[in-house]
């Protein structure tokens, strides 16, 4: 026992693990996933839809979307950003780890007479002979990518833009690392949890890689006949560190804000959010 418990609190080296499909594919995991996507009163896996409606307003105006726009959203979820791109008439493809919310994503676009390419599918291998005007990961999906996986995302949007197109994201900001501290601590949920509809001892643990500004939320799930780890890894960058990335993919960062609805750049903001184009 004194074992175990030594491992669970254990720290590993920065992105040592992966567990995207278990997170985006255990057939409970991912319906709680799509749950906490679909209500618009949180920030869980999406953001709330009062946000989602700002961030849509504004890049629609930002980037002129319209009928000759050529979309590609990399982790597009249950489609909430692809549907509203879609309707003011954009020639939309979404891509998504996640088969519940490409299912769900392509459910809803039939219902509505939207005509959206959904993509079920680790962004990591995609690839399509198409040209993007406009690429976006949104929610700080970058950041839980290893510095390997992130040379392999950003080289692939180089690829895929359009003369003249553009790249939106956003990521964790080094002032959201500063505040965020180590924890580690212990839950009994009775059964329907997060991570399981069964009875279970949730140990999570925050880790702080000062070096890398790289932050792990670890989750130990211990059921009565089974034991998983989740690792949610975060990378947090500077704007300077973010632009040495981009720059050596042959990318330019033009614009920052705080975040995708165009709010105004501080150091303060927890996220940064960048408009970039190739170099």
């Amino acid at each position: 026992m004194y074992q175990q418990l030594k491992d669970i609190n254990s720290r590993p080296q920065a992105f040592e693990f992966y567990t995207a499909e278990t997170l985006w594919n255990d057939e409970y995991i991912s319906s709680q996933m799509l749950k906490y996507h679909l209500d618009e009163s949180v920030d869980l896996s999406s953001r709330n839809g009062a946000f989602i409606d700002r961030s849509v307003a504004w890049t629609i105006k930002r980037f002129n979307i319209g009928s000759c726009t050529r979309i590609a959203d990399f982790g597009c979820g249950p489609g909430l950003y692809t549907s509203r791109w879609a309707e003011a008439g954009a020639a939309v493809t979404g891509i998504d780890f996640s088969a519940r919310s490409i299912r769900y994503a392509r459910g809803a676009a039939a219902q509505r007479g939207l005509a959206i390419d959904y993509v079920q599918q680790n962004y990591l291998e995609f690839e399509i002979d198409k040209k993007f005007d406009l690429i976006t990961m949104i929610y700080c999906d970058l950041c839980s990518l290893s510095p390997a996986q992130r040379a392999i995302i950003l080289g692939k949007f180089r690829a895929l833009l359009s003369d003249g197109g553009s790249i939106l994201l956003d990521v964790c900001s080094s002032h959201a690392y500063s505040w965020t501290a180590e924890a580690a601590t212990c839950e009994h949920v009775s059964g329907n949890g997060l991570w399981s509809a069964d009875e279970y001892y949730e140990f999570s643990n925050t880790h702080k890689y000062d070096e890398e500004l790289v932050i792990l939320e670890m989750y130990t799930i211990i059921e009565r006949a089974r034991t998983r780890l989740i690792y949610n890894w975060l990378q947090h960058f500077s704007r300077a560190s973010i632009s040495e990335e981009f720059e050596a993919a042959g990318l330019r960062i033009e614009e920052f804000y705080s975040d995708v609805a165009g709010g105004p750049y501080s150091d303060s903001s927890d996220e940064i959010a960048i408009i970039a184009t190739g170099m």
